[in-house]
């Protein structure tokens, strides 16, 4: 029997493809289109998600049943002694603090270590990475989730969204400032830092959004985090709900921002998608743990 599994969510990013090549589990998210329940990256494609957005369709974001999450437990533990399980901050869905009380039962105490680690999209997928990381410099499970924990504070991540709509649908912002919003051609930039997705800026156009975002993230990283950045353990990192195109302009901005650091970039899962919207565009940064 193997010593240590990994496992996360779809939040984080991964595809089941790229979870065969990293070795480790990605539990497929489940949400609402129309009252009908689909898996991410299961029975429905980026494209054809991104379109029913864009036609307005009733979508909604759900947890995964207890039993689905124990199922998948069960499984990884007849083949690995212990489990490391990353899902999506307890600060955007329940689903963590459901798995965090479902680890203390007899079966899975000191088997389960759950990470609550308040991450999501690339930087989710980046801790993942790091626990392998870790796993591969000999760190068990509970020095794996403890180091991911320590590291909690240093990540954030800024995302310009490219229609206001979505928030308001959201209840995030209210009709009349989507209204004005889109008039003024306004770009909002939020923050997710911790666990939390909040305002940070409102911007006259996408190009002054992502110039502000860039140098937000700059200004941190030499800054708050100048030792961690000048001996190469910070990560920068970029996530899109925008097209192929769009994509790979932004991260070829990010990149010639930070040169001589490889840029890890992802599209946005769905359920962050389908509240930010198509066009979204973001950057982060973590600290190695």
């Amino acid at each position: 029997m193997k010593k240590t599994g990994i496992l996360t969510d779809s939040h984080s990013g991964i595809t089941q493809e790229e979870a065969k090549k990293l070795g480790i589990y990605v539990l497929p998210m489940p949400f609402y289109i129309n009252d009908q329940c689909h898996y991410e990256g299961k029975d429905i494609s980026r494209e054809e998600f991104i379109e029913l957005l864009k036609n307005d369709e009733n979508v909604s974001t759900s947890q995964p049943s207890p039993e689905a999450v124990m199922n998948l437990w069960d499984e990884i533990l007849k083949e690995y002694e212990e489990l490391v399980y990353i899902p999506i901050s307890s600060g955007l869905s329940g689903s963590c603090s459901t798995a965090t009380a479902m680890a203390q039962d007899d079966d899975y105490e000191g088997k389960v270590f759950v990470v609550d680690n308040g991450r999501v999209s690339t930087p989710m997928k980046q801790s993942v990475l790091d626990a392998i990381e870790l796993l591969n410099e000999g760190c068990s499970a509970k020095e794996i989730k403890n180091r991911l924990e320590d590291a909690k504070g240093k990540m954030g991540i800024f995302v310009a969204v490219d229609d206001l709509k979505y928030l308001k649908k959201g209840g995030r912002i209210s009709s009349s400032v989507a209204l004005v919003g889109g008039m003024l051609k306004v770009k909002p930039i939020l923050k997710f830092d911790i666990g939390t997705l909040d305002s940070f800026k409102n911007c006259r156009g996408l190009i002054k959004a992502k110039t502000v975002m860039i140098e937000e993230v700059k200004r941190i990283v030499t800054t708050d985090y100048a030792e961690d950045f000048e001996k190469g353990n910070v990560h920068i990192l970029a996530a899109s709900s925008a097209d192929e195109e769009e994509t790979k302009k932004w991260v070829n901005e990010i990149q010639e921002a930070f040169p001589g650091i490889k840029v890890l970039w992802d599209y946005l899962p769905m359920g962050i998608t389908c509240h930010i919207g198509p066009g979204g565009l973001g950057i982060g940064y973590s600290v190695r743990p």
